[in-house]
């Protein structure tokens, strides 16, 4: 059994193997020579001190004990297989594909966007042109919104499925081993479309399918159990089994089921906006003044506030990143962020967004499923207007949005389509807008020099998580009246995040094989 000893070290010496060594020796009392093999095991920065350190982890194996062997893809052919279907080709979707294949079934997914490569020029259309493709864009196409939104793989659903195993897996299609050390590990949207494309040539050469432009246009079902789905309105597919991972904002599905007396229901989500500071100013903030430091990474925060008895906080925080045009429709405007594999941009950004209930919201009625939705397209369409009806947002500087005075002007911005000087408080919903204000004068408090007129709001960030749930039943995670249906990941409510969707598409397909009578591996 493999033992673990925990050390710090500064960050210049991140990679000195000697001295990591002799730390590790005379904190355990091993000597070297009673050890075959280290690994750091896991790598944090600790700044909460002025002397910035890194804490360090290392697992070591002694002379006589065997090494473990890495989790991989366990991969067959299943041409012949029974077919399973999935909805839905982000990461819940294809790890639901994946498992599939190593259980004995076929995956065939059908994926109403398109292929991360053609993908490519629809992102760049919302960009530059301010044309949304309202089947293509940040959030719908092959490997979800997460594949051009930045690969964060932290999670905290570590009790909800094999964490490890979704990490290695990714390891195995190319990516970097350090996400299995990092206490917050991140791809990048530079990288990670090559790994979902092997993932798919994967499950492809394997036997199974993946259909792109293939959009759900109507379900079936009969006595409680799932019996059919329809495709692009013309072919339909007889199923015993549905992987629903379509995400967060596939609004149409969850009119589709509420037509289709498929019960759903009003979720809590979160609201605000996008905010962009220097990269350089949170560097100097969060390591005491070393903003210089080549040891050091771009700086990350997290920022919690109760004001007024909701909560206000930081969300998909993207050191070195890029604020991005994420809108799935026309008439609406929606803010997200990312960052590429080497976070070296010149500028930092964050949704800051209050936490909303559906009794929080007006209009609020326990029998409607879509007050929550209802308040997000509205927010977006103000948005949209405030903007001046085209891809630029409605933006101010934070300490003008905090004292009421709109911008005399604005600067630079990695948000390409561009901005526009708007009173923020005039935009968003007074309950959104006043708990912002209080909360960044907290946030000023907690990191000094936060609070800056030269950070800018955009709005809105809208899209935290999904506004509607699709409920299921715990025990076999399928829906709570329909048999054969698994709702799935962050479309659903069961997820949020890259990592937390791909356990949940492998725990749904894991119910899939043993109600198939094939037990998983």
């Amino acid at each position: 059994m493999s033992q673990l000893v925990q050390i710090t070290v500064l960050p210049h010496q991140l990679q000195d193997e000697r001295l990591i060594l002799d730390k590790v020796c005379k904190k355990s009392g091993v000597d070297r020579s009673n050890f075959q093999r280290w690994r750091i095991r896991k790598r944090s920065i600790d700044a909460r001190q002025r002397q910035v350190k890194y804490n360090l982890q290392i697992e070591l194996w002694m002379s006589d004990e065997s090494l473990p062997d890495p989790v991989r893809f366990q991969g067959q052919d299943v041409c012949s297989a029974r077919p399973v279907y999935i909805i839905g080709a982000g990461p819940a979707g294809l790890y639901a594909a994946l498992r599939a294949i190593e259980g004995g079934l076929r995956p065939i997914i059908f994926e109403r966007g398109k292929d991360v490569r053609s993908r490519r020029r629809d992102l760049a259309a919302i960009t530059k042109e301010q044309r949304v493709n309202p089947e293509s864009n940040y959030c719908f196409g092959e490997g979800g919104a997460g594949t051009y939104s930045d690969g964060k793989l932290y999670t905290r659903s570590k009790k909800r499925g094999n964490v490890l195993k979704s990490m290695q897996w990714l390891v195995d299609f190319g990516a970097t081993p350090d996400i299995l050390v990092d206490a917050h590990p991140h791809i990048g949207t530079n990288k990670l479309p090559q790994i979902i494309t092997r993932m798919r040539e994967r499950i492809i050469a394997c036997g199974g399918s993946v259909h792109f432009e293939s959009k759900l246009t109507d379900i079936k079902h009969e006595d409680g159990q799932i019996q059919g789905i329809q495709i692009n309105d013309t072919e339909w597919h007889e199923v015993e089994h549905l992987v629903l991972a379509t995400g967060h904002s596939a609004r149409d599905i969850f009119y589709l089921l509420h037509k289709r007396g498929i019960r759903i229901e009003a979720k809590p989500f979160a609201l605000g906006v996008r905010i962009e500071h220097q990269q350089s100013l949170i560097d100097r903030i969060q390591y005491h003044g070393d903003d210089q430091n080549p040891y050091l990474p771009p700086a990350s925060y997290s920022l919690v506030e109760q004001v007024d008895g909701m909560g206000v906080y930081s969300f998909c925080m993207c050191p070195g990143g890029i604020i991005a045009p994420c809108a799935t429709d026309k008439e609406e405007v929606v803010t997200n962020g990312w960052s590429p594999s080497k976070r070296n941009n010149p500028y930092s950004n964050s949704g800051i967004v209050v936490s909303l209930h559906p009794e929080d919201l007006p209009g609020y009625h326990p029998d409607d499923p879509f007050v929550c939705l209802n308040f997000q397209k509205q927010v977006e369409y103000d948005c949209w207007k405030a903007g001046g009806m085209t891809q630029q947002v409605p933006a101010q500087r934070m300490i003008d949005f905090v004292e009421g005075r709109l911008s005399k002007d604005l600067p630079k911005t990695s948000y390409h389509p561009g901005l526009v000087a708007a009173d923020l408080n005039q935009v968003l919903p007074e309950m959104i807008a006043s708990r912002l204000a209080k909360a960044f004068v907290a946030f000023g408090k907690k990191m000094k020099g936060y609070y800056t007129n030269e950070a800018v709001l955009h709005a809105p960030e809208s899209r935290t998580s999904s506004p509607v749930a699709i409920p299921r039943n715990a025990d076999s995670l399928e829906h709570v009246e329909i048999q054969g249906l698994y709702p799935c990941a962050e479309g659903a409510g069961y997820a949020g995040g890259i990592i937390s969707a791909a356990i949940d598409g492998m725990n749904c397909m894991d119910k899939i094989l043993k109600k198939s009578a094939r037990p998983a591996n």
